[in-house]
């Protein structure tokens, strides 16, 4: 009999309610991270029910027949902001107002006002409990440096190449500290790739390649469409065809793509051979529970 696909989640999976309490987004759509949602605990008790709610996510995955399991990022508010908050030069005691996704959004964000800085390990601890929670193989995420570019106003390099590149050496000592725990794959996720092809080619891809540098680790890419987000209208841009040409030529072994949002052919995988695909074959651009038929038809 063939062997099954191996499988995984792309990343976060839903928060329990007595953890965290979302709101909707307002129809303005002034704040990128929706300020109104907050953990439901504070201190210690917080910390406890963060790490069950990790050993839910573990339980659920394995119990699904998931290969490489993540901790469903249950510990971070934005997958963005997590990291880039416990970054040195970026500062979120006083947003700026930006256009991001290539103007499909005015968001409210975190500015950059000094040389981007890695102080230290910043979900190294996050990864260590979760390898203590399961014997399978594990994933741990970060975000890209075009994603985190395009999501913080620049008030120091005054240059989007300049910019990215620190915060790939930045991001790249992160995952250096957690390639030393033994993660099986460590995965950059860039939403913004899909809205800027052009910039991928000039330093996207250059980039990326820095923060996967020197990584024992498969490294991975997550190119995705964005979620569904009440007031946002979020058109999707099927850039595939130009990113997957370039991302052949970098130094990722994986990139996870969308499928079923932009209800691409999959003969574009041809376009890059050499990498490990991970079919992306839910979107959260739909607010709804994908049944298995569903899925399968996508598959």
């Amino acid at each position: 009999m063939a062997e099954p696909f191996e499988t995984t989640v792309v990343g976060s999976m839903p928060k329990p309610p007595w953890l965290y309490r979302h709101s909707t987004r307002d129809t303005e759509g002034s704040d990128y991270n929706s300020p109104g949602s907050d953990w439901c605990l504070s201190g210690q008790e917080l910390h406890e029910a963060q790490n069950d709610a990790v050993r839910l996510s573990v339980y659920d995955q394995e119990t699904a027949g998931v290969r490489i399991i993540t901790d469903g990022e249950q510990r971070r508010k934005s997958c963005l902001t997590h990291i880039t908050s416990k970054l040195g030069g970026i500062d979120y005691e006083v947003l700026s107002e930006k256009w991001i996704r290539d103007g499909s959004r005015l968001a409210q964000v975190g500015r950059c006002i000094s040389p981007v800085e890695w102080l230290g390990p910043m979900v190294v601890d996050e990864l260590t409990f979760l390898l203590t929670q399961t014997t399978s193989p594990v994933k741990v995420t970060l975000p890209g440096p075009m994603t985190v570019v395009d999501s913080i106003f620049d008030a120091y390099y005054a240059d989007k190449r300049a910019f990215a590149m620190s915060v790939a050496d930045a991001l790249n000592k992160e995952a250096k500290a957690l390639d030393a725990r033994g993660p099986a794959v460590i995965q950059f996720d860039e939403p913004a790739f899909n809205s800027y092809p052009d910039m991928v080619s000039d330093w996207g891809i250059e980039a990326l390649n820095r923060c996967a540098d020197g990584l024992i680790a498969q490294t991975a890419v997550h190119i995705c469409f964005g979620s569904s987000i009440p007031g946002w209208v979020h058109p999707i841009k099927n850039n595939y065809p130009q990113l997957l040409r370039e991302l052949e030529n970098s130094k990722i072994d994986q990139l996870a793509l969308e499928f079923q949002a932009p209800q691409s052919d999959p003969a574009l995988l041809e376009l890059c051979p050499s990498k490990t695909i991970i079919l992306v074959v839910s979107t959260m651009q739909i607010q709804r529970l994908k049944t298995r038929r569903i899925l399968l038809s996508v598959s």
